[in-house]
């Protein structure tokens, strides 16, 4: 009779990071979601509010048993970061330095998503300077304060065009449809999820775009305070002619690719580890 122990195989510790990868798939689009139609109802005039993340987690916590649910999206957002920490680290798909790179990058980015959440949850508030452009402002104020600030505070905003151009180039080039035609929908559904995509990446990069502006206008004037995140860019999309239609549009293309991010947590064929 054996008496060891089972101990967990490494095929069940990469099944586990595979099937928590697509938890935080879903977490990541319920917060393009909420963040998407909460700033698309307030560019209608239907309620709702112009808001970036920070935003959409106050909705939350507003909500009926708000900080269970926000705690669900935090682990969720963390499940996500795990998964861009082994693509970054194994590079299952086999696509390069570069890439890599970006994955270190997008998984720093939710991680402070993530960390936004938990302290709203154990403050009870709204998280405060934490929050939304805040974060940007305050990172930015720091990156100034240290020598070579504004050069600094310069590549956060080059960084930030860059991204913006890749998501652009994914929705131009339809690169993205890659993973998709591998998912074996059904035809209409398969072209609506298209269009979701390709929606969703052109209002990243418009979005990111912005926040890459904002970014760079505070490194040219030396003042943190020009720094803003994703509620900043949409004020500056509405101040634009035709503004709040132009903002209802692209914070519906935000939302299109939570949808998006939903097929992708049920459907994508993950890698091996």
């Amino acid at each position: 009779m054996n008496t060891t122990m089972d101990k967990p195989t490494n095929h069940d510790t990469k099944e586990w990071i595979r099937k928590y990868s697509r938890f935080g798939m879903v977490a990541k689009g319920v917060v393009y979601i909420l963040t998407g139609l909460l700033t698309a109802l307030a560019a209608f005039n239907a309620g709702g509010k112009t808001t970036g993340k920070g935003g959409a987690f106050e909705f939350v916590m507003h909500q009926p048993f708000g900080k269970i649910l926000l705690g669900l999206i935090a682990l969720g957002l963390i499940g996500y970061v795990v998964w861009r920490a082994a693509q970054a680290i194994k590079d299952p798909e086999d696509e390069g330095n570069m890439r890599r790179i970006g994955y270190v990058a997008s998984g720093v980015f939710y991680a402070l998503i993530a960390a936004t959440a938990i302290t709203m949850i154990i403050s009870g508030g709204s998280g405060g300077s934490s929050s939304g452009s805040g974060s940007n402002e305050q990172m930015a104020g720091k990156l100034l304060q240290q020598a070579w600030g504004q050069y600094l505070v310069g590549a956060v905003a080059l960084i930030l065009f860059g991204k913006a151009i890749w998501q652009f180039y994914r929705a131009i080039s339809g690169k993205f449809n890659d993973k998709i035609k591998s998912m074996d929908l059904n035809s209409k559904v398969e072209k609506l999820i298209k269009n979701f995509g390709l929606v969703g990446y052109i209002s990243r990069g418009i979005v990111i775009s912005l926040i890459g502006y904002m970014f760079l206008k505070a490194a040219l004037q030396v003042d943190s305070s020009e720094a803003g995140g994703t509620k900043e860019a949409f004020s500056l999309i509405r101040q634009s002619e035709a503004g709040p239609y132009v903002l209802g549009i692209i914070a519906l293309g935000l939302a299109a690719y939570g949808i998006f991010m939903f097929v992708k947590a049920r459907h994508r064929i993950m890698p091996s580890l």
